[in-house]
């Protein structure tokens, strides 16, 4: 290999990868790290509708991105992936500042919808921190045009990304009548 491929596209590529693996590993323990900080004094109660709705948006852009890319629409396609990037980037935001700022809310169904909550919240939750890295490797391969590999990895991160954004709503909904 030369030196220009080692420090081209290929250095790139990984640079790219080794900031995709910092950044899966960072965000979640930034976020587990952020829940124990409390920042009393601050109303940010108004945040969850606001980012259930973002979740709700990043749903239906994600389905029509799809559609985008099947029908040739390329350049939508890749506007509405970007717009979707943004959007979780913009939940994670929202989400980890109103649990640093709020008290934790419990869940106060009884019987079945319990157990059904607990479900969604946590397959949620797991899908969550899987789909960070599967996100910007996917976004990343077609970066480095690698249409092909993108493509076959897209296939495992739409299905996850998109339960993870529709969950997200789900379980705003579930718990909405127990917050203060």
């Amino acid at each position: 290999m030369s030196y220009e491929s080692m420090n081209g596209k290929a250095g790139g590529i990984v640079w790219r990868r080794r900031a995709i693996i910092g950044l899966s590993i960072a965000v979640p323990l930034a976020v587990a790290a952020l829940f124990r900080v409390h920042l009393p004094g601050h109303d940010l109660s108004f945040l969850p509708p606001i980012y259930a709705g973002i979740n709700g948006v990043t749903a239906l852009l994600l389905i029509a991105a799809v559609w985008a890319v099947r029908h040739g629409r390329r350049s939508l396609h890749q506007g509405l992936m970007k717009t979707c990037i943004g959007l979780s980037a913009s939940f994670l935001a929202m989400y980890v500042a109103y649990h640093m700022t709020s008290e934790t809310t419990h869940y106060g169904g009884v019987g079945p919808a319990r157990a059904v909550y607990f479900f969604i919240l946590i397959t949620h939750i797991a899908f969550s921190t899987a789909i960070t890295p599967l996100v910007l490797l996917t976004f990343s391969r077609a970066l480095d045009g690698r249409f092909d590999r993108h493509k076959a990895l897209a296939r495992f991160t739409f299905p996850i990304w998109l339960y993870t954004s529709v969950t997200g709503v789900v379980v705003y909904w579930m718990i909405r009548p127990y917050y203060h």
